[in-house]
């Protein structure tokens, strides 16, 4: 398969500088075609983007980080997917909220922090349980940082340690994702936005303004991640390379199926639900410009890692994520 359209959208997307470049692969079983087009930055001047540079991989964090310490403690039977919250976070209001809420992104976790990211990490840890809940709690799927910002809370109740360090020795260990890191070392890494005032770029330090107050404890952003790295791990979710004592066979037939308490279809756990004509596959994506899309039935996955926010956010390039998705999976199926 050449996936021609997918390279076309992103050859287009690199000449109106929706994207200054991207990283991508295509998965098919254990062989990979991975791919390196146009530049690093482009600001404050273009600069050549080179083999498996480090990203800031935004929420794909949630699923290749966090949802994995969630589940093996829950395998290991120090949590229940119908655990109130409040047994571990007493700060929080409503003890309805349960694990599996968490996870499928249906708690309705809302309301306004004025001064957010202004606030120190524990002001913004108050701020954070402060919170309340809404109309759709428990109804519908609306995606919410909050809720892996307070599953990498409940982790670190549990055991003692920060999320971050679990990630690194519950995750990224057993599974020898030895470039992903939450301390990348700047040279390695590609730049996120570029400051007008100073002509500089962020680099090595993590976009989202809630993951750097955070620090180790934020389960909902912080990882870096190279190409080769997210090839493996999609992989690994394909069951195609040694499961690393992290997902038992039940729990990687549990990634693939509805879990949301309404039964609606639309979240597994951490994963987005979707079909394309009939054939089912899971996919999460990254604010950063991040998307990884896995087909289990055709033992295939799509990643693709781009720094959007460089020089300044595209707007344009949700459209062009939904694009390429639905390019991938035409090819794949057709």
């Amino acid at each position: 398969m050449s996936f021609e359209n997918v390279h076309n959208t992103i050859e287009r997307m690199i000449d109106e500088e929706t994207v200054p470049g991207a990283s991508f692969s295509f998965i098919n079983g254990m062989k990979v075609n991975g791919f390196v087009q146009g530049y690093k930055s482009i600001k404050p001047q273009k600069t050549k983007l080179l083999p498996n540079q480090l990203y800031d991989i935004a929420s794909l964090t949630k699923v290749v980080g966090t949802l994995p310490v969630i589940m093996q403690l829950i395998e290991q039977e120090k949590i229940n997917l119908n655990d109130s919250i409040t047994q571990f976070l007493p700060e929080w209001k409503f003890p309805q909220v349960t694990i599996r809420h968490l996870l499928t992104h249906t708690s309705d976790i809302e309301g306004y922090i004025p001064n957010r990211n202004q606030m120190n990490k524990g002001q913004l840890r108050a701020a954070l349980l402060n919170l309340h809940i809404g109309e759709h709690f428990g109804k519908k799927m609306i995606y919410q940082d909050a809720n892996y910002i307070f599953l990498g809370w409940i982790a670190g109740v549990i055991t003692g340690l920060p999320i971050q360090p679990l990630i690194k020795e519950m995750v990224l260990l057993p599974l020898a994702l030895n470039d992903s890191t939450f301390h990348p070392e700047p040279q390695k890494t590609v730049p996120t936005t570029f400051d007008e005032k100073t002509k500089t770029n962020l680099v090595g330090i993590v976009h989202d303004p809630k993951a750097e107050i955070l620090g180790s404890s934020c389960g909902s952003a912080g990882l870096f991640s190279t190409q080769r790295d997210l090839e493996k791990y999609i992989q690994w979710m394909l069951q195609l390379t040694f499961p690393g004592k992290v997902y038992t066979n039940e729990m990687f037939d549990a990634m693939y199926k509805d879990q949301t308490p309404m039964n609606d279809g639309s979240r597994s756990f951490g994963w987005r639900l979707d079909e394309y004509h009939g054939h089912p596959f899971i996919w999460q994506s990254g604010y950063t410009g991040m998307v990884m899309v896995i087909v289990r039935e055709k033992r295939s996955g799509f990643v693709f890692l781009s720094n959007r926010v460089h020089p300044q956010v595209s707007q344009k390039f949700m459209q062009e994520r939904n694009l390429m998705i639905d390019q991938y999976l035409e090819e794949l199926f057709k």
